[in-house]
């Protein structure tokens, strides 16, 4: 079987930030993936599930009600923990997808309140739900963002 292409990466050198991983195309339609890694891959914790979570829900949204809502696909969590995939519909650069994912930082940061989606006959896990963990990984997040934004995945 064919290796996929984001087990060719070497997680070993991936730093927090902002990577453009992919693009696809069918039918004239282009989807961009954008991996936000919150956390360095197999050097540092992953990160906890309430607060995964919460920023999934204030993520997303945040995503699909402000400015860009139209070319949101899909925004959540990675499968390793490290972080979240952003899809978004056309080919926009990674320098121009920062400015969005440092007003969901912001968005994350400033919130206040319940968690939106986080009742029972909304979400499947509505419990699990931390906003100052999530405000915490955020923070650094978006610490590593303003200083290097955009990211080419190391290969092996």
């Amino acid at each position: 079987m064919e290796k996929i292409a984001s087990f060719t990466v070497d997680h070993l050198r991936l730093e927090r930030g902002l990577y453009l991983s992919r693009r696809d195309e069918r039918a004239g339609v282009a989807v961009s993936t954008f991996d936000l890694r919150f956390t360095l891959p197999n050097r540092e914790p992953v990160m906890d599930m309430p607060a995964l979570h919460t920023i999934e829900h204030l993520g997303a949204t945040f995503l699909r009600n402000g400015e860009k809502k139209e070319d949101v696909v899909y925004f959540g969590p990675m499968g390793c923990r490290t972080g979240f995939y952003l899809l978004l519909f056309g080919t926009p650069s990674c320098e121009e997808v920062a400015p969005l994912v440092l007003k969901m930082c912001d968005f994350i940061l400033n919130f206040e309140g319940d968690i939106p989606g986080a009742r029972a006959e909304e979400c499947g896990n509505f419990l699990e739900q931390n906003l100052s963990m999530a405000k915490y990984y955020v923070r650094r997040y978006r610490d590593a963002l303003e200083r290097d934004r955009c990211f080419s995945y190391p290969q092996p």
